[in-house]
């Protein structure tokens, strides 16, 4: 790959003042052959694996750093599902993979690894049920392990006896983990059509058709897009907006496919694709929230936001796909509020609420995501707050995905307080419409028509 000198330096300037950088650096390995009857012997051989794969993971990625001038701010695992790796259903056998794999996360310098992940969309088996079982014990106890749970896909529809459970447990988890705001649900991403490929925690696992290793590269650069629409000035109208948005997800996209090439022939691995999704973080000029600003929004949650964010995606994708082949994962906008300076403000005054944060994620990369509510928050509403956003991903064919944390000992307006990309986030209301009544009927919402594509 060749890159002129005018590349370079657009480059230099997108780090130096839009904050480009490699979000994630994230080893993918598979544990299809760590499989064990034991506990003691599968959580063995997971953390053997997970030490001779990624060991030098940490080092090379700071090499290629700064080799290139290209931050990287983390490193990461994604693994196999446990829910296929554990053949035991017993919730103290997950325990007990689930602490060898956050010791070696902690021995080889990751921040997070993903992949205590349960696929549920259309029933649970008992290693399922065991596992989910496990998890709230799981979060509170590990300091790196994420977990997912997929609820929902277009082929199959929506488990709501899934829905309700995962409510329950997200409780669960808000109480184990009280003194730290319920951070352990922060760990937790429950998912509509998830993709195998996804670099960015808390929902990274390693699907059963990747290679045997592979280096997953999460590139974000919502600074440089900002810089972009800025510099056009407010007389350009909105397909000159899309154009220098589409401009600059290219350049950003050639920057990281360098960067995970690299890292891949480093490592002696495959390169398994760049995600190119705009992801914020709390730190000033860093945030989806200011590219709709810069657009022309008051803020983030005014009239126009839906579109405006539609536009961005899809301008996204476009230039991120015209400059590699290698273009994967989610691929778009993140709007999480805790971990967005602009969301987090615009969530404060009221702007934005969860029904329009909701309409948003129907054009957006994932669904509603760092959301905290009041903490007496019941377990039926946050089920149904979780097959709302599951429906717009069946309906849509799209990724989407819950991240909530309901706040111990907190009610709306109050803050939620997580540190580092975490961040920080004010308690937002919920409606108090009961729909207990709809979720306890249980049972799965069947498949909608626009899944019989064969």
């Amino acid at each position: 790959m060749k890159f002129s000198n005018e590349e370079i330096l657009e480059t230099i300037g997108m780090i130096a003042e839009g904050k480009l950088d490699i979000r994630t650096v994230t080893l993918g390995i598979s544990l299809l052959d760590c499989s064990d009857p034991s506990p003691a012997a599968c959580a063995r051989k997971i953390r053997e694996k997970i030490l001779a794969r990624g060991e030098k993971l940490s080092d090379k990625a700071d090499f290629v750093a700064n080799e290139y001038g290209l931050p990287i701010v983390n490193k990461r695992i994604s693994l196999t599902p446990l829910s296929l790796v554990v053949p035991v259903a017993d919730p103290a056998a997950f325990l007990e993979v689930a602490r060898a794999v956050d010791l070696a996360g902690e021995e080889i310098g990751v921040n997070f690894v993903g992949g205590y992940t349960a696929m549920i969309q259309k029933g649970e088996t008992a290693i399922d049920q065991a596992l989910i079982a496990a998890m709230p014990e799981v979060l509170a106890t590990t300091q790196r392990f994420c977990a997912s749970v997929v609820l929902a896909t277009t082929r199959a529809g929506i488990n709501m006896d899934g829905c309700h459970t995962m409510g329950r447990v997200i409780k669960d988890i808000a109480q184990r983990t009280a003194e730290q705001d319920g951070i352990g649900c922060a760990k937790l991403v429950l998912f509509a059509n998830p993709v195998e490929d996804n670099p960015f925690m808390a929902g990274a696992y390693y699907g059963i058709g990747e290679s045997e290793s592979a280096i997953l590269v999460g590139v974000s650069g919502p600074g440089v897009i900002r810089r972009a629409i800025e510099n056009l000035g407010p007389a350009a109208d909105l397909g000159q907006v899309a154009e220098a948005i589409k401009k600059s997800a290219f350049k950003i996209t050639r920057a990281g496919e360098l960067v995970g090439k690299e890292m891949a022939r480093q490592l002696g691995v495959s390169f398994g694709n760049l995600d190119l999704s705009l992801a914020p973080t709390p730190a000033e000029g860093d945030s989806v929230g200011q590219v709709l600003e810069a657009m022309g929004l008051a803020m983030p949650g005014a009239p126009g936001s839906t579109a405006a964010l539609m536009m961005l995606n899809d301008a996204v994708k476009k230039g991120g796909l015209f400059a590699s082949s290698s273009v994967g994962g989610l691929s778009g906008a993140f709007i999480p509020v805790s971990e967005d300076a602009s969301m987090i403000e615009a969530a404060k005054v009221g702007a934005i609420t969860i029904e329009k944060l909701e309409a948003m994620t129907s054009v957006c990369s994932v669904g509603l995501d760092m959301i905290a509510v009041p903490g007496a928050t019941s377990a039926e509403t946050l089920a149904a707050v979780i097959a709302d956003e599951m429906a717009i991903g069946c309906a849509n064919h799209k990724t989407t995905a819950v991240r909530i944390i309901p706040a111990p000992g907190k009610d709306i307006g109050d803050f939620v307080h997580f540190g580092g990309l975490l961040g920080e986030a004010p308690v937002m209301a919920v409606s108090q419409i009961c729909s207990d009544k709809f979720v306890r009927r249980g049972g799965r919402i069947p498949a909608p028509l626009q899944s019989l594509k064969n």
